[in-house]
């Protein structure tokens, strides 16, 4: 379930926080252990980039998690930051 009240936590603070940080690996480690640039883990970890298939097939690996938990939470962030300021009814069917 979505929060309703907040931005959904950045996937690359999850990253930081649940993994690199609990396990004191620093990011030059972990990107070198995944092949990924300083770079792109950097921004991705300061929520400038986002999860993309192939970053969450990496994350899965080496973090012994699925590809299905970092594509979810990269769209929960995004529809929570993506909230449309105002509501539409539902379209109903013209046919009689």
């Amino acid at each position: 379930m979505l929060p309703t009240h907040r931005v959904s936590t950045h996937p690359g603070e999850l990253l930081k926080r649940l993994f690199l940080d609990e396990m004191h690996i620093t990011q030059v480690d972990f990107a070198a252990h995944t092949g990924m640039s300083l770079q792109r883990l950097n921004e991705l970890i300061n929520g400038k980039r986002g999860i993309t298939a192939q970053t969450a097939w990496l994350l899965s690996q080496a973090l012994g998690t699925t590809a299905e938990f970092w594509m979810n939470a990269q769209a929960a962030h995004e529809l929570t930051r993506h909230r449309p300021e105002r509501k539409l009814r539902p379209i109903r069917s013209r046919a009689a």
